[in-house]
């Protein structure tokens, strides 16, 4: 199975740190980010859990639940998040999946099919299980990033693809390159120009195809 941008995800059964539900009873009606990683106990991913701990007021802020996925086992993640409380002063508050039957990674694509998890395997046999995943209240697959196991993830730009997100969602807009909150969003291009002048009021037509507006 590949997932695909707008695809509804799948609702597995999961079992995690802080007890069993499916991914639908757990997304809701809420913004949710899903996380994973290749392994317990890895220098990288240690440093990302704690981030993701340390940004909690920044999810609340955004109403949006955050989830963590490893291949390991569910005693392995409570001792794991003994690490990264030590390493970031914070305590890891979100739930981890122990995906030792890597449902998860191959129902998210993030391993073939035929994938297993070999004897005194290393974080080489599931290298590709480092994806960030952004779902909406719809249980639909919003966005994803995939990131090789060398390069720490950026959650400042996680932040900002989810408020960009919310706001497109929100207000039936598109955001160009770069873009932060408060500033100039796009009028996307199937709206024509008398009903972006009725819904945004003034904008800005920078191109024939590209009009810019500050919503108030």
């Amino acid at each position: 199975m590949t997932m695909r941008i707008n695809d509804i995800i799948p609702d597995i059964e999961v079992e995690t740190d802080q007890g069993k539900f499916s991914l639908h009873e757990f997304v809701g009606e809420s913004w949710t980010i899903l996380f994973s990683h290749p392994k317990d106990f890895t220098p990288v991913c240690t440093t990302e859990f704690s981030a993701v701990a340390q940004l909690e007021s920044e999810w609340e802020k955004r109403a949006t639940k955050v989830i963590g996925v490893s291949v390991d086992g569910v005693e392995d993640h409570k001792k794991w998040k003994e690490d990264i409380k030590s390493y970031g002063n914070y305590n890891p508050n979100f739930p981890i999946i122990a995906d030792a039957n890597l449902a998860i990674s191959k129902a998210f694509d993030m391993l073939p099919a035929e994938a297993y998890l070999p004897d005194g395997r290393t974080p080489n046999d599931t290298a590709t299980v480092r994806s960030v995943f952004i779902i909406g209240p719809d249980k639909k697959l919003k966005l994803s990033m995939t990131y090789p196991m060398t390069v720490g993830r950026n959650f400042a730009e996680v932040i900002r693809a989810l408020d960009a997100l919310q706001l497109s969602t929100n207000k039936g807009v598109a955001t160009p390159a770069d873009w932060q909150i408060g500033q100039d969003v796009i009028i996307p291009a199937a709206v024509n120009d008398n009903d972006a002048k009725e819904k945004f009021g003034t904008f800005e037509k920078v191109l024939p195809y590209l009009r810019k507006v500050k919503l108030e």
